[in-house]
């Protein structure tokens, strides 16, 4: 019988701190002109995870945009090889890219030098 004394005190006393801290926030609030925000407010939005506001959302999702777009390309371009269920980056390919391009700058090059002494 003792215990339900004992309760009754301490769930009154936990609805005193209930209410006292209640009356403390509201007086809070009023005094530094606060607003409390909702939870909802501050979910994260996965579109949105930083909070930005129109147009700089919209300006961040078409730089993101192209920068995939860039990285599509580039990824492209380098040749792969399946090796043992895996993709793997063909090097004598890259090999091969490598000295054409290098002949080719070197051939434009001999050939922009020759243009120049002839002028």
């Amino acid at each position: 019988m003792s215990w339900i004394f004992i309760l009754g005190f301490a769930l009154s006393v936990f609805f005193m701190l209930v209410y006292f801290l209640s009356r403390f926030v509201q007086y809070m609030k009023t005094e530094q002109n606060l607003q409390i925000e909702s939870m909802k407010d501050t979910l994260i939005d996965k579109d949105n995870p930083v909070g930005l506001v129109g147009e700089e959302l919209e300006k961040l999702k078409q730089q993101q945009a192209e920068a995939q777009q860039h990285l599509r390309e580039v990824i492209s371009k380098i040749p792969v090889i399946q090796k043992d269920g895996k993709f793997q980056v063909d090097y004598e390919a890259v090999k091969k890219q490598k000295d054409s391009a290098a002949a080719a700058a070197v051939t434009n090059g001999s050939a922009g030098s020759a243009h120049k002494g002839n002028s």
